[in-house]
């Protein structure tokens, strides 16, 4: 069976190494993490992921940039950007939709919660998701 490839773009490096460590743990997922959101425009183009988890608060860009970057990137565009934030503003959400998201989830979540987002975007986006 094919794994979803899953890209985590978080500067918070404990976060995204037990959220790799419980999604890989499934067996559905492939997750690849950038800390740096300077380099996930170019990480997503050397990974292709199914879908990226975004967050927003990041030192050196923040994730609005970088969803406007993948999202005029005709190599990215496609791929299904879901905010993974603290953020949780109504005008941080309008925003996001506005730069065309495909969702958007406020931490702390539980990994049950963001698995059932990741697997609803996907089957929405591509057809694919749980079995």
């Amino acid at each position: 069976m094919l794994k979803k490839k899953v890209l985590i773009v978080d500067d918070e490096k404990d976060f995204t190494k037990m959220t790799k460590i419980n999604l890989e743990a499934t067996g559905e997922y492939e997750v690849f993490i950038e800390n740096i959101s300077n380099k996930a425009l170019e990480k997503a183009k050397e990974v292709k992921p199914d879908i990226i988890l975004l967050d927003i608060l990041m030192p050196d860009t923040d994730g609005f940039t970088i969803l406007k970057r993948l999202k005029k990137d005709e190599s990215t565009i496609s791929i299904p950007v879901v905010m993974l934030t603290a953020v949780s503003t109504e005008a941080a959400k309008t925003q996001a939709t506005s730069l065309y998201d495909e969702g958007y989830i406020e931490k702390p979540i539980t990994i049950e919660d963001l698995i059932a987002k990741i697997e609803s975007v996907l089957r929405i986006r591509w057809g694919r998701g749980v079995k």
